[in-house]
């Protein structure tokens, strides 16, 4: 086990979810020092009961909110120091209407859930990594952010915007030591989706602990090379 001062420094958010517990679960068994995102504190104590909170944080937050996680941002690198790797989770699905009868709301809710929470989150913690010429950020994707599909326009769009934002952000974090990347899953495995989709094979799903490694992979010194790059899982 790494001590504080030499084991990696992370941030999840949406850390309370499937994908998130995978992730942490996997970045806790390497030794690092995490700090965990969730819009409800209550469901962070749940899913990790007993973490010594010592170590690591348990922080409620809107990631839509540039306050809120600039407020987070500020307790985290007073409390770690510095962060060397951010991996943004959380995010929102939903089927929609079809793409001429879109709802105001429905876009704009896809957009700050998907597109926005990465500035947001980004925006506070991203000078410190360049500050430091070093660091990782992973955001969670959509292999469906390639192309449009029926009753999905809002989520599309969103997940597409996304990696754009990835792009571009790689693009002028690059010079400075600091990678950003993400992964796009087809459909993760998750009891959600199960439940969701109940006629569907999971076994041909992406299974979280996998997408966890992979996402491992991203923020470790081997994605050295990649800049703004989005993995298929599929």
């Amino acid at each position: 086990m790494s001590d504080a001062n030499t084991a990696p420094h992370v941030v999840i958010t949406g850390a309370a979810g499937a994908l998130g517990r995978a992730v942490a679960q996997h970045f806790l068994a390497q030794g690092a020092r995490a700090a965990l995102i969730d819009h409800h504190a209550g469901r962070l104590s749940e899913v990790f009961p007993g973490l010594d909170n010592s170590q690591h944080l348990l922080l409620a937050g809107d990631v839509t909110s540039a306050a809120s996680m600039a407020g987070l941002s500020e307790q985290i690198l007073k409390a770690f120091g510095r962060v060397d790797a951010l991996v943004h989770i959380a995010g929102g699905f939903e089927m929609g209407e079809a793409t001429h009868a879109l709802t105001r709301e429905s876009w704009d809710r896809m957009m700050n859930l998907n597109a926005w929470s990465f500035v947001a989150v980004t925006q506070s913690l991203l000078p410190s990594m360049i500050e430091r010429r070093a660091g990782r950020i992973v955001a969670v994707t959509a292999k469906v952010a390639a192309r449009g599909l029926p009753a999905m326009a809002s989520y599309i769009a969103s997940k597409s915007a996304l990696q754009r934002l990835v792009e571009a952000m790689a693009a002028e974090a690059a010079p400075h030591g600091v990678n950003i990347n993400s992964v796009a899953p087809s459909v993760l495995d998750t009891p959600a989706n199960r439940q969701a989709m109940p006629d569907a094979n999971p076994a041909e799903w992406v299974s979280t602990a996998v997408a966890a490694q992979t996402i491992g992979f991203l923020a470790s010194p081997g994605a050295a090379a990649l800049h703004g790059q989005h993995l298929a899982l599929d």
